[in-house]
């Protein structure tokens, strides 16, 4: 079946066939070098295996390095071990596990091709035992960012206020409406020079007397990370000026009018004659 397959097919009727033959090719060199891919998230813990086992009796002769792209990490040289400054304090060596190493914290800058070197005493010289590969990718994402609110009194103006941290790498944040960039007030990025993470924020003012719908976007490295925010202008209550109509106030008003004519019309007489006896009440009291 193989000899027919080759007779049946060649690379003039397939031009293909040598595309497809070297894909192979460099998938099986991919799988074949021994790269070990190693994903985890910022502050969590990575474990890096050399894939390599030396008994206690062998590390006399036997030198281990560790390097992350030519920059040393660790080495195990006749059994004393050094740590380099930047993974000091946070970094393990286990020799009993494959002699990995194990780091801790870990941070943005960590994420590399590590490679683990063993080299073995054999006959007045140290020569290469063992080589392995271990790519670490840390990932630090953004947060959904947080947007808050809040009025400038006593003018018309909001002010809205976008933030997220913890991610990286450098991010950029800027303010759509409607697809078009706005200009923000005040935009702040931070650093923190421990975790290696990124904090931004961002303030917005805008008239309330309109609806708005707004996009603060977050963009770092080739990854994004969005929030809207929603205004809408508060309806007002229309009350009417008046609660009856014109000729129906002015109908009221007469009336009202012609009511106190009336009763003036009819209790003067009684008041004038009641004040009269008064007075000749009292005129007929005074002494002589």
């Amino acid at each position: 079946m193989g000899h027919t397959w080759r007779q049946g097919i060649s690379p003039s009727k397939c031009p293909y066939l040598k595309f497809f033959q070297l894909l192979v090719l460099a998938c099986l060199s991919h799988f074949c070098s021994g790269v070990i891919h190693v994903t985890k998230e910022v502050k969590e813990v990575a474990t890096l295996s050399c894939g390599h086992n030396v008994s206690v009796e062998e590390l006399a002769q036997t030198r281990i390095y560790w390097q992350k792209e030519k920059k040393m990490v660790l080495t195990m040289i006749s059994g004393d071990m050094n740590i380099w400054p930047e993974y000091k304090n946070r970094t393990i060596f286990d020799i009993t596990n494959n002699l990995s190493i194990v780091i801790l914290a870990l941070r943005p800058s960590d994420e590399g091709t590590y490679e683990c070197v063993v080299l073995k005493y054999e006959k007045d010289a140290f020569k290469r035992e063992h080589l392995a590969e271990v790519m670490l990718s840390v990932k630090a994402d953004f947060p959904t960012p947080s947007i808050t609110d809040f009025e400038i009194p006593p003018s018309n103006i909001r002010r809205i206020i976008c933030s997220t941290s913890g991610g990286f790498p450098e991010p950029h944040l800027s303010w759509l409406e409607n697809g078009e960039e706005l200009n923000a007030i005040d935009t702040t990025v931070s650093q923190d020079p421990e975790t290696e993470l990124y904090t931004v924020s961002s303030k917005l003012d805008f008239n309330m007397t309109t609806n708005h719908s707004f996009v603060c976007l977050i963009k770092y490295g080739h990854l994004r990370v969005n929030q809207t925010f929603n205004w809408n202008t508060p309806k007002q209550e229309h009350f009417p000026d008046n609660l009856l109509p014109s000729w129906a106030i002015t109908l009221i008003s007469v009336n009202g009018i012609f009511v106190i004519c009336c009763l003036t019309y009819c209790f003067a007489p009684r008041c004038r004659e009641r004040r009269r006896n008064e007075t000749l009440r009292r005129e007929s009291v005074r002494p002589i």
